[in-house]
């Protein structure tokens, strides 16, 4: 299993790459996975519902909702799990797990930059960790770095992208 992160300010389009990747890793016949950072709870359960009824006011440690064609797992757990161990527990089967956010682990990762965002991207060339930069995906026509810049507009970025993210993606063993 390999893993690779996405990463980026708000609102720069981090979930549009992803779910574009996504679609392309499936397309070329990968079992992919994604995790998604929130920095607040996340409520995934309607309000009444028996799991919701099951989980919240029950207070289960643990409510999985099954059903003919999927399941969900709600768990009281702190949030100090990273992305590394949550993959490799949940999801042994995939050949790539994407993840948004997390930018402190360390994972190698593909940075998207919207000029009309924020001026500069996250990439800092001198930090430590900037060897982790996969690649910088933007609009901006005239940003340059120290990783390989990738534009929108550029014809064919996602084959090529899904392809550097699958060469430089962590292998968790």
């Amino acid at each position: 299993m390999r893993c690779a992160s996405i990463i980026g300010r708000k609102n720069a389009g981090k979930t549009t790459l992803l779910v574009a990747l996504v679609r392309e890793f499936r397309r070329q016949g990968h079992r992919v996975a994604t995790i998604k950072h929130a920095h607040h709870p996340a409520d995934a359960d309607t309000r009444g519902t028996d799991s919701w009824r099951h989980f919240t006011e029950g207070e289960s440690d643990q409510t999985l909702l099954v059903s003919p064609t999927t399941r969900t797992l709600f768990e009281r757990v702190p949030d100090r799990t990273g992305p590394r161990d949550l993959a490799r527990r949940y999801f042994p089967k995939a050949d790539l797990v994407l993840v948004e956010g997390f930018k402190s682990a360390g994972l190698p990762c593909v940075e998207v930059h919207r000029r009309e965002i924020a001026e500069a991207p996250i990439h800092d060339p001198d930090d430590p960790g900037a060897n982790l930069w996969i690649a910088l995906m933007t609009d901006d026509a005239d940003l340059r770095a120290t990783c390989p810049v990738l534009r929108f507009q550029d014809t064919m970025w996602l084959h090529l992208l899904a392809s550097m993210i699958r060469e430089r993606a962590e292998v968790l063993g």
